[in-house]
């Protein structure tokens, strides 16, 4: 009763699927394995593209003892028992399945023991961890994010499992198939061609079978099989292009393939990136958006977002906020910073308090003094609201007198 994904799970890095940016000729941790050494890291990325493969693949060529926790499963005791059975061990692994999720007692009672060294740790996330896991956990822990699996890899992948299922017949155009509806998620490619195998009585496995088992429709590609992510760059360049009809078309292919994740994903950054300021209410109606489709799902989450998006594509659209603070880092990355004026560092008795001046305006320099012309923010009149804080913007600067 073994699933086929875990019977091909690879025992050693040589023969893990992808990830050639960590594993292969010196990478950084194939070299790990190679000088026998290990730090607690957290591996994040995508379902089925290979996270616990690559921990238990680590943990065996060390030749380590190790325990594979899940942060919500296991309750207090079953940690307990991993930190005794370390103290018993020169060198224990817990690799840990959705560690975002871990709450604080668990946390509590691991980190004296990362600190220490008694335990390493290999925490496994499809979260981003720089926003979903406790800093105390993430700063003793190196971060390495995996990257999603192409067709290639997937086929390479399939062929091992066509192999051990010795008897199967099936052709590349049903390999393809089943590439396109795994969307990169190796583990669901394995399934989906175990259940066909299985559900055959000639262990013949075409497209048909396969929509027999999986019947919807491959919507993230067209016939010169542009990829689910040239759909949603099509959905987003719509929308910035204000062409409602296109992006209709386009949510309504994401909407088909039930999506909704990239949909809301894209919506938001949309409505910050492309429309920002020229429409602020945009935000709130897209999250209020978003908590409808939730609580009433497909179909009915269509309605929603149909009137979003069409709000979206017909709304005027600015870029100069993140513009203005993508400059600004640029500074900061180049190093070019300078020292906060001392009459606006913490306490300082030389600080103008804006509230005792009239209209809360008061000349006093902010940016450190090499910087202290920089303009970072280019008002855009593309609507009246920016135009009303470019009028804002122009008052503030002359009262500073620049």
């Amino acid at each position: 009763m073994e699933p086929l994904a875990h019977i091909l799970r690879p025992s050693k890095l040589d023969d893990i699927v992808g990830q050639k940016h960590l594993v292969g000729k010196d990478k950084i941790l194939t070299n790990l394995v190679k000088n026998k050494k290990l730090f607690s890291m957290i591996l994040y990325g995508k379902p089925g593209i290979g996270k616990t493969s690559i921990a238990t693949a680590i943990v065996n060529e060390l030749g380590y003892k190790y325990i594979l926790l899940n942060a919500v499963i296991n309750n207090k005791k079953d940690f307990d028992d991993a930190i005794n059975e370390a103290k018993f061990n020169n060198e224990y692994i817990i690799i840990m399945d959705e560690i975002h999720r871990l709450n604080k007692d668990k946390q509590d009672l691991l980190l004296p023991y990362l600190e220490n060294g008694l335990i390493t740790l290999i925490g496994l996330t499809t979260s981003n961890p720089y926003h979903k896991i406790n800093p105390a956990i993430r700063s003793r822990c190196q971060i390495f994010e995996l990257k999603e699996l192409n067709d290639e890899d997937i086929i390479e992948a399939l062929q091992k499992g066509i192999k051990y299922l010795d008897d199967i017949q099936i052709d590349d155009e049903a390999i393809r198939y089943i590439v396109k509806l795994s969307g990169g998620d190796l583990r669901y490619a394995y399934n989906l061609l175990e259940v066909a195998y299985y559900s055959t009585n000639n262990k013949i496995v075409n497209i048909e079978q396969i929509k027999k088992i999986n019947n919807k429709p491959v919507f993230f590609h067209d016939k010169n099989e542009d990829g689910h992510y040239d759909v949603l760059s099509a959905f987003q360049k719509s929308i910035r292009g204000s062409d409602v009809n296109a992006s209709l078309h386009y949510l309504a292919r994401l909407i088909e393939a039930e999506d909704l994740d990239s949909i809301y994903r894209r919506m938001t950054v949309i409505a910050y990136e492309d429309i920002g300021l020229a429409n602020p209410s945009m935000g709130p109606k897209v999250d209020a958006c978003i908590n409808a489709c939730e609580r009433l799902g497909l179909p009915e989450a269509r309605i929603p977002l149909a009137s979003v998006v069409v709000e979206l594509a017909l709304s005027p659209k600015s870029n100069s906020a993140h513009i203005a603070l993508d400059n600004a880092l640029l500074d900061i990355r180049n190093g070019n910073t300078g020292n906060v004026p001392d009459h606006i560092k913490t306490n300082s008795k030389d600080y103008k308090y804006p509230h005792d001046f009239p209209n809360g305006f008061v000349k006093q320099q902010y940016l450190p003094n090499k910087l202290k012309k920089r303009k970072y923010y280019i008002p855009k009149t593309t609507s009246k609201y920016e135009i009303a804080l470019k009028n804002i913007y122009d008052k503030i600067t002359k009262i500073q007198g620049e």
